[in-house]
């Protein structure tokens, strides 16, 4: 049976895929003859199915390389495999990469394929010149690094590098199809990214357990699906989410759901709830009843892994031909549109109406990436705490309070008001920059999310590494010794600021989706790092004493009021082209709102800069009372011993300075 169940099931992924691709190719109209500049059956029915092979073979490698980082012990030969798999997986997405980027080649340009000079020199140009050929060819070099990396790399630690190359392979594909350039281009490029990634995280994972089947005892099998199935499921909602944003950005109305291309999101919404209630069942049932040692639901198990292939295959079709079939919705670049504003052209959305105080609460531009991150944020914080009590342990309730408080004021910051005005105001991008580095971090650190993560997660005995064993290894790393080192915590917070705003960093950041991006993250992790080295609780290296501690914020902070003066006093723009040509016909001019902008900088950092003083003084003052207590319970306990002896020893000094002559 599991020798059947081995070919039966990438054979039926395989065999759905390919002709659900046809088949939706065919009822969409994403494979139909052109009127001008057709390039030709082979492309336009070849180019799907490459995409498809891409997308398999990308789950197949990432797939693989997070099961082995979450799922497998370096112990077993299970290792040594799954990362084969995901080798020979890259390999394939590598070449299926460069075939998918020629036959683009051909359908953009339309140059008949030749073996002449010219063609040649046209090729060339595609992939070195033309964004979208660099596109397709970056993923090519990335799939092949990867490929060479998975048979090189065995250990643990540096196979998380090797994943984030590989899931960097993603990042082109996300940028292209109906996310770019149209309205609303950062929600659609953020689903689709979601998407991608947790889809093969998903499948490839799927995938992987079945090329290991053979490798894994009754006993090992039941755990490896086991934590699979949280990924799972963990997948299973962001692949929901992403992909219910895709669909309402491309399908718009209810009657466009009957459209060509609502009709295949509308199969691809019922394979994705069949693979939902296969994961439920999996999870409820089968799982459970293996850890019961029966074979035939065993056996059964492995026919519905089969039949979930299955399902995915179908979704991984009809997905292919979606990307090659027209939406219902138009997607127009900002600048074809006819008498487009400035802030269009920039940004590629209309200029918000005038602000206000109240319109900081009532405007949103939601970005599903930090909604989920504060969701499950929130949600596993709280199953942490659920764990602690549930055997009996005590987790302070206001460790709680506060880190909720923190997850849902990040969840305002990048999805609120201050989100939608910060492209627009410059006074609004630093009271994001300044409440993402001060206020969240000053809520979050005291939650004490690693101590509670070592305290409520189950250690494993395996050798393979759970969330336990990462976050623990990532907090014990030299490189987390530097950084959360209180002298270099201080430096990433303050000369950061004049490193971001003074390059073309902050360029990029405010131009680019990706950019906007890492700032948050970037000013999070600064300001988190940085209120970490003062009033942490988690374990850190080193930490100063409280007095230093004091002084070092009171360094920093005059370090950071003296930034706030320079935007204050300062009278070029800094981005110009950015902030100055936005076409607002309402609040104040592009330099006075940069003005405005360093009073913020300036005054907005002193309430957190009290605060922080407050609970380092607080601590200092507890540290004390601590320390006297624990030294009288000792001087009790040994009847003042040291005290006695203390003066025993002056005494002796004494005596022998009265009996030294002179």
């Amino acid at each position: 049976m599991p020798r059947l169940v081995r070919v039966l099931g990438p054979a039926a992924l395989l065999l759905v895929a390919v002709l659900s691709t046809l088949v939706a190719l065919s009822y969409g109209g994403g494979a139909s003859a052109q009127l001008l500049a057709d390039p030709g059956p082979v492309v336009r029915w070849g180019l799907p199915i490459a995409k498809l092979v891409v997308n398999l073979a990308a789950a197949g490698t990432i797939g693989a390389l997070v099961l082995t980082l979450f799922a497998l012990s370096p112990k077993e030969r299970e290792f040594g495999t799954a990362l084969d798999f995901a080798a020979a997986s890259a390999a394939v997405f590598a070449v299926a990469s460069a075939v998918t980027g020629f036959l683009t080649f051909l359908q953009v340009t339309n140059v008949p394929f030749g073996v002449s000079d010219q063609f040649s020199a046209t090729v060339g140009q595609f992939f070195s010149q033309i964004e979208l050929g660099q596109a397709w060819l970056a993923t090519t070099l990335i799939a092949a690094g990867v490929t060479v990396l998975c048979f090189a790399v065995r250990n643990q630690t540096a196979l998380v590098f090797v994943t984030v190359l590989a899931l960097t392979s993603l990042l082109p594909m996300a940028q292209q199809g109906h996310s770019a350039g149209a309205a609303g281009h950062n929600a659609a490029i953020t689903a689709l990214g979601l998407h991608l990634v947790f889809a093969a995280i998903w499948l490839g994972g799927l995938l992987t357990i079945i090329v290991l089947r053979t490798q894994l005892d009754g006993e090992r099998i039941r755990q490896v699906i086991g934590r699979y199935s949280a990924l799972a499921l963990v997948s299973f909602v962001v692949v929901a989410a992403s992909g219910y944003v895709s669909a309402e950005l491309r399908i718009g109305t209810w009657e466009n759901l009957f459209s060509p291309y609502g009709i295949l999101v509308l199969v691809k919404v019922i394979a994705l709830v069949a693979l939902g209630a296969f994961g439920a069942l999996q999870r409820q049932f089968f799982i459970k009843r293996m850890q019961r040692a029966e074979p035939a639901r065993g056996r059964w198990f492995w026919w519905l892994v089969v039949t979930e292939l299955g399902f995915m295959g179908l979704a991984s079709g009809v997905a292919a031909a979606l990307a090659r079939t027209a939406t219902p919705v138009a997607q127009v670049v900002a600048t074809e549109i006819p008498q487009s504003t400035p802030a269009q052209i920039l940004t590629g959305e209309l200029l918000p109406p005038e602000l206000t105080f109240s319109r900081y609460f009532t405007e949103w531009n939601f970005d599903l990436a930090w909604i989920l991150f504060c969701a499950f944020g929130i949600f596993f914080y709280l199953a942490g705490v659920w764990r602690l009590r549930h055997r009996g342990d005590a987790w302070p309730i206001y460790r709680s309070v506060l880190w909720i408080l923190g997850m849902l004021t990040l969840f305002y910051i990048t999805n609120g008001g201050v989100n939608v005005y910060e492209k627009y105001l410059f006074s609004t991008h630093m009271l994001m920059h300044m409440m993402l580095t001060m206020l969240v971090p000053l809520m979050l650190v005291p939650g004490a999310p690693v101590t509670l993560a070592a305290r409520a997660i189950a250690k494993r005995q395996d050798g393979s590494r759970g969330a336990r064993e990462w976050i623990l290894t990532a907090v014990h790393s030299r490189f987390a010794g530097i950084v959360a080192n209180p002298i270099v915590a201080a430096i990433l917070f303050g000369v950061s600021l004049w490193v971001f705003y003074y390059t073309s960093i902050f360029s990029w950041a405010t131009t680019d989706h990706i950019g906007h991006q890492w700032m948050i993250v970037h000013f999070l992790i600064t300001g988190y790092l940085f209120v970490q080295s003062l009033i942490g609780i988690d374990p850190v290296p080193f930490r100063l004493p409280y007095a230093f501690r004091l002084l070092l914020l009171l360094v920093t902070m005059a370090f950071h009021a003296f930034f706030g003066l320079a935007l204050m006093s300062g009278t070029g723009l800094l981005l110009a082209d950015w902030y100055g040509a936005m076409g607002r016909t309402w609040g104040l001019s592009a330099i006075a709102d940069q003005q405005m902008g360093g009073g913020v900088a300036w005054g907005i950092g002193e309430l957190p800069t009290f605060v922080l003083a407050v609970v380092v003084a607080i601590q200092w003052s507890r540290d004390d009372t601590k320390v006297t207590r624990r030294l009288d319970r000792k001087a009790d306990r040994n009847e003042d011993a040291e005290l006695i002896a203390y003066n025993a020893n002056l005494a002796r000094i004494a005596q022998r300075d009265a009996q030294t002559p002179g």
